[in-house]
């Protein structure tokens, strides 16, 4: 084990833990990709990747710059259409987890990346969109949502609801008849939250080493549900760093 890293390392880690050999799970670019590259590299050498871009399977040497990158498709299992990854991959529920981040993310997990302001037309902040995040907010088997924590980002209501977590609590994912589970799993870069089994609202199970209850609960915009049996994450073993910055030097 290593106590010398970063926040960001600790977050990619944290989230490469939770994907399981033999999974499927729709990646993005950024830190979700990182992630799992790296879970592909350690612990689950049968993790299949799928891009939104119709790559499938893909086995990158290095981190891809975007969903677009050759490499995805050089090294992937197979290239199909965007209309073939949503319409027979995705929606019939075929990918185990999605991966997503967000601008906003209030108690329930609901996902706001669209403006930031009460007038849609007049908004603050008009963010980049959706892309194919509600649909993977929706039909995958279950999310992982990764975002760094301050009372901007995590927030008791989103200003614009994107991608459906848990919409109000427990019930209302199937009152809409979506299929998958929803948000499972925060990765931050404080800790871990996942949602309370009775309420769906999102509780810490787990803080990273170094960071005290206080600090995650300031850098929470609603009063933060803390499990009983809270845990600490076990840090970043020699291999785990070593992976990760050899994934990211090799994108630089």
């Amino acid at each position: 084990m290593s106590t010398d890293y970063t926040a960001d390392e600790m977050m990619s880690i944290a989230a490469a833990r939770a994907l399981g050999d033999g999974m499927s799970c729709f990646v993005g670019i950024g830190l979700p990709s990182k992630a799992a590259n790296l879970a592909r590299r350690t612990h689950a050498p049968n993790l299949t990747l799928i891009y939104e871009s119709g790559c499938l399977g893909a086995k990158p040497s290095r981190l891809p710059l975007s969903i677009g990158d050759g490499e995805l498709a050089d090294t992937a299992d197979a290239v199909v259409s965007v209309p073939e990854v949503f319409n027979y991959w995705l929606q019939p529920g075929r990918i185990d987890v999605g991966f997503l981040g967000a601008a906003q993310l209030d108690k329930f997990g609901n996902i706001n990346t669209t403006v930031i302001g009460s007038d849609y037309h007049d908004p603050k902040v008009r963010l980049p969109g959706a892309g194919g995040a509600p649909e993977i907010a929706a039909s995958c088997g279950e999310v992982f949502i990764v975002l760094r924590q301050s009372p901007r980002a995590f927030v008791e209501k989103v200003d614009f609801v994107t991608s459906f977590g848990h919409g109000a609590g427990k019930g209302d994912r199937e009152k809409l008849g979506l299929p998958g589970r929803g948000p499972t799993l925060v990765v931050t870069d404080l800790g871990l939250m996942r949602p309370d089994p009775e309420t769906a609202e999102l509780t810490l199970t787990e803080l990273h080493p170094g960071v005290d209850l206080d600090q995650a609960v300031k850098a929470t915009g609603w009063k933060l549900k803390v499990a009983a049996d809270l845990k600490t994450t076990p840090v970043p073993t020699a291999e785990e760093l070593t992976i990760l910055r050899e994934l990211e030097k090799a994108s630089a």
